[in-house]
């Protein structure tokens, strides 16, 4: 740990790995029984932060975008669960110091280490408002009194049934949707030629020849000799000229169609199975056969 930190001041704080990837916040701060500093602080970890892991402050540096720690998320993820319910045993310590790969700070063995511990624990007790040394959860909420008394509860009610709890745990989907780009779609016109014919109507004029008999009265001096006459005849044609016209608009928009798709994977979880190897049950089975 690099400098001094306060418990208050870690309480909330982001806690970030070497590689800069968030591990949790800081839930519980513990204090070292010799020097009285931050030693390990507790993280929630896990799908649904339902699990409490140790981060050692061996060497962490707190700062403005939260505390830095010299241990891997992955590492912090997997380390051993540790009911400590506000304190820490020499065991546990120990256990943690070894998974971590850090030399151990102190002795824990002899009974007077053990005598001096509780005296510190009293005293830091009484003057730190229940900040104390390693058996300290520094800057707890009536939150978090509540959950130690309930620990402490189940773990009596578990010392009364005579047997030890076990936990099964097993994976389950938390299924989602994100809006993703699925492609483009442009408008856009172009050019064709066709061919089409189209029936028109033309007329035409011809010669029609009409004969009609000269009668006596009509008669005078005829002269032999050539004529001719012109007559001029016409035709219509059909005349094709081009024109652009609009005739359909045609705009793109957007709905939104919903489907069913099924997503397929795989899930974990935990069988409990029980292995017996008393001889209880036989002597039962024998006492009901008499």
């Amino acid at each position: 740990m690099t400098g001094t930190m306060r418990p208050q001041d870690l309480i909330d704080s982001p806690v970030v790995d070497p590689a800069g990837s968030k591990i949790g916040k800081v839930g519980t701060v513990y204090l070292s029984d010799d020097t009285h500093q931050p030693e390990w602080v507790t993280v929630k970890t896990g799908l649904f932060g339902h699990r409490e892991s140790f981060v050692p402050l061996n060497g962490a540096d707190l700062a403005n975008d939260g505390l830095h720690v010299q241990v891997d998320k992955d590492q912090v993820t997997d380390a051993p669960q540790i009911d400590a319910d506000g304190h820490l045993s020499p065991e546990d310590s120990g256990e943690l110091y070894r998974y971590y790969g850090l030399p151990m700070q102190r002795d824990r063995a002899g009974e007077d280490r053990a005598d001096r511990k509780r005296d510190n624990m009293r005293r830091d007790k009484a003057e730190m408002g229940g900040m104390a040394g390693t058996t300290g959860a520094a800057g707890m909420t009536g939150k978090d009194k509540d959950a130690t008394a309930a620990k402490h509860e189940h773990r009596d009610a578990k010392k009364q049934r005579g047997g030890e709890d076990m936990i099964r745990s097993e994976e389950r989907f938390n299924v989602g949707t994100e809006e993703v780009e699925a492609g483009r779609v442009r408008l856009r016109k172009y050019v064709v030629t066709e061919e089409q014919q189209v029936s028109v109507p033309v007329s035409h004029e011809e010669v029609r020849i009409e004969r009609e008999p000269i009668t006596d009265g009509e008669a005078g001096k005829a002269r032999i000799g050539e004529a001719e006459q012109d007559v001029i005849l016409h035709a219509e044609k059909p005349v094709v000229r081009k024109e652009a016209v609009p005739v359909e608009r045609v705009r793109m928009g957007k709905e939104r169609v919903t489907d069913t798709e099924t997503v397929t994977g795989e899930l974990r979880k935990e069988q409990i199975e029980i292995d017996d190897d008393s001889k209880l049950r036989d002597r039962d089975r024998d006492r009901k056969n008499r």
